[in-house]
């Protein structure tokens, strides 16, 4: 029972605490994006303009003549970076971003996910701070910035194994699409918000470091939120109600409450995982390549102003958000009522979620120097791949709620790799910013959706697997070998 000023606090929650949880893992996951994201715009007004008039026949879209002077008008905060250095000050994030996935998993596994989640977005949002101190500190060395980026991307790396053990905690199976949506949507969101509100404040301010400041600081109030509202399992929140917790105990059966060594054997020669990693990798060479590298595209190539590039840049985002958290809810009512199975829920899903994108972001690049065809393409690209979070985003938890930590990092990590490969790819393949060279970069996007794609559709399962708990597995082995005696 809880004590009497416990059961007063618990009052103030007009709505449950899973629902609490899983809005505080959306903005986590929104604060993260925008930490992650904003150098993304930013960075198309750090570098010195090209001073190149050469144009490329058929393959360059005129400059409008009416267009909005250079955003930032002191030149000592613009730096002559090309596009193979630029390529690597984006991929860089993701060298620390991948290296935390597998620790993090483990670490919110055994000591809890709110902690490991909270320590993660706090070093972010300090480094995000620092990221313009220490560029203009060091006269926009390049390679200090690599640096700083790759300390970035270790904090950040625990957030999403993080997030997926408290999922497996607070999310019984009826609601885990949707709230898993929820949570994960929350990329688009901070995309959107980053997207928006960067290229508007370095028009108004002049400053592109005016955009890390903000973020940086808005990550910090997230930390203090989050200690105060959210706890890492139903049974150590002290505000819960006893109904609450109740249910939860009731609907999460197949989650331990032992601290439950990791079948590291069972889980890595596991084919639906691999299936999951390799539907992961499709989805992250897309998403990184557009969150990553559009805004150069609608600079470089159709010159789009930095106002207008982060408006532009956000709409796949809003149609992505608003895919992704529709078909959640289709997706459990679909499960519920058995139309689908969850495997074949999963399957589904992810195989739009792949070739939608693939299609539309091809079409996108052969819609020539029509901006506004461009970005149509893009986002109807970008709609489709909504309704990866209901497909194979939330399949971890289907096969081991137990080691969904150990899961997402796995399958989030390996994929984070693409963060890093992509950006170098599309700063070799595109030195001249032509629409020839970009083209190629969303031929080779169309075969990463297409391959990893028809890999799920074969191999994925949406069933736990029985290594989530081998104890009981062990138990039931026994109890029917028993019977198999008796009935000899």
């Amino acid at each position: 029972m809880l004590t009497g000023w416990r059961l007063q606090i618990s009052k103030f929650f007009i709505i449950p605490q899973r629902y609490i949880m899983a809005i505080m893992g959306f903005l986590a996951i929104v604060n993260a994006y925008t930490m992650r994201v904003s150098l993304s715009i930013a960075i198309t007004e750090m570098v010195v303009p090209s001073s190149s008039n050469q144009t490329y026949e058929d393959d360059s879209c005129p400059a409008d003549p009416s267009g909005s002077p250079a955003a930032v008008t002191n030149t000592d905060k613009l730096y002559d970076w090309d596009e193979q250095t630029q390529g690597l000050i984006l991929g860089s994030f993701y060298w620390g971003y991948l290296i935390t996935h597998l620790p993090g998993g483990i670490i919110a596994e055994k000591f809890g996910g709110r902690y490991t989640l909270g320590l993660g977005i706090l070093s972010t949002a300090i480094f995000t701070i620092l990221t313009p101190i220490v560029i203009t500190s060091t006269n926009g060395d390049w390679r200090v910035l690599v640096a700083l980026r790759v300390i970035e991307g270790l904090g950040e790396g625990t957030t999403y194994p993080a997030l997926n053990v408290l999922l497996a905690k607070w999310v019984p199976s009826s609601e885990r699409a949707r709230l898993g949506t929820l949570v994960y949507a929350g990329g688009q969101i901070g995309t959107i918000v980053s997207n928006l509100i960067s290229g508007t404040l370095i028009h108004n301010t002049h400053d592109w470091a005016s955009v890390f400041y903000l973020f940086g600081g808005l990550g910090l109030v997230w930390v203090v939120l989050w200690h105060l509202l959210c706890y890492s399992s139903p049974e150590t929140h002290p505000f819960i109600s006893d109904e609450e917790k109740e249910f939860l105990r009731k609907e999460l059966g197949s989650v331990s409450n032992e601290k439950l060594a990791t079948p590291w054997r069972a889980i890595l020669t596991s084919v639906p995982l691999w299936a999951l990693v390799a539907a992961q990798i499709g989805h992250d060479w897309g998403f990184y390549t557009m969150v990553t590298d559009l805004p150069k595209y609608m600079k470089d190539v159709l010159k789009f102003d930095v106002q207008s590039n982060g408006l532009w840049n956000s709409i796949p985002y809003v149609v992505m958000w608003i895919v992704s958290m529709l078909f959640g809810w289709v997706c459990d009512w679909l499960i519920t009522n058995k139309y689908l199975g969850v495997t074949m829920a999963r399957k589904l899903f992810t195989g739009i979620a792949s070739m939608g994108p693939a299609v539309f972001i091809m079409a996108a690049s052969y819609s020539g120097c029509d901006k506004y065809l461009s970005v149509a393409m893009f986002t109807i690209g970008m709609g489709f791949m909504g309704t990866f979070y209901c497909g194979m985003k939330v399949n971890g938890l289907d096969l081991s709620p137990n080691f969904a930590g150990t899961i997402m990092a796995i399958s989030n990590g390996i994929g984070a790799i693409t963060g890093i490969v992509s950006p170098s790819i599309v700063g070799h393949l595109t030195p001249q910013h032509t629409m020839t060279q970009w083209r190629t970069v969303f031929w080779i996007s169309f075969a990463v959706f297409s391959v990893t794609s028809v890999i799920y559709t074969f191999f994925a399962s949406g069933e736990e697997q029985w290594w989530n708990n081998p104890k009981t597995h062990d138990k039931q082995n026994e109890a029917e070998s028993g019977k198999k005696e008796v009935t000899t």
